[in-house]
């Protein structure tokens, strides 16, 4: 067996390591809102009351920290399906697909995290889309 690395790895680590800066961002937002409301001590107070209590710009980060955890999970898998598929071998045209997709996620986290412009983020949303049926499409060559 090989030790060699496939490297469409390292985007996938690097997205999970975004996620948690993600997290970090969020929670350092998040916390010093909360600690001031006493509705967020109360646990019969509902996510969408915290919500309407929250500013929209600490909102958005953890909307953006929920998304790092809907579509990219697609981007696990196929980039992992692509790994094995290949044996290991690397592939550069999966390779940079992959980087091209944590990219694009990475700069829908900092539109959505800062400005939140629905229709800019919805064309980035888009790309990453893209970039991601091009990966399917190529696992999928693959395995049937």
């Amino acid at each position: 067996m090989s030790s060699h690395i496939p490297s469409i790895l390292q985007p996938i680590i690097a997205l999970n390591g975004w996620t948690f800066v993600m997290e970090i961002w969020m929670y350092a937002t998040r916390i010093p809102v909360f600690a001031k409301l006493k509705e967020a001590g109360d646990p019969t107070t509902t996510r969408a009351e915290l919500d309407t209590k929250t500013p929209p710009s600490v909102r958005w980060k953890a909307d953006n920290y929920n998304h790092l955890f809907e579509q990219p999970t697609q981007f696990y898998a196929v980039a992992l399906a692509l790994a094995i598929a290949r044996k290991g071998e690397d592939n550069p045209v999966d390779t940079k697909l992959a980087w091209a997709y944590v990219g694009i996620r990475v700069l829908h986290s900092f539109i959505q995290s800062t400005n939140n412009k629905v229709m800019a983020r919805f064309m980035v949303f888009l790309v990453s889309s893209s970039v991601l049926a091009v990966l399917t499409g190529r696992a999928a060559t693959l395995v049937f």
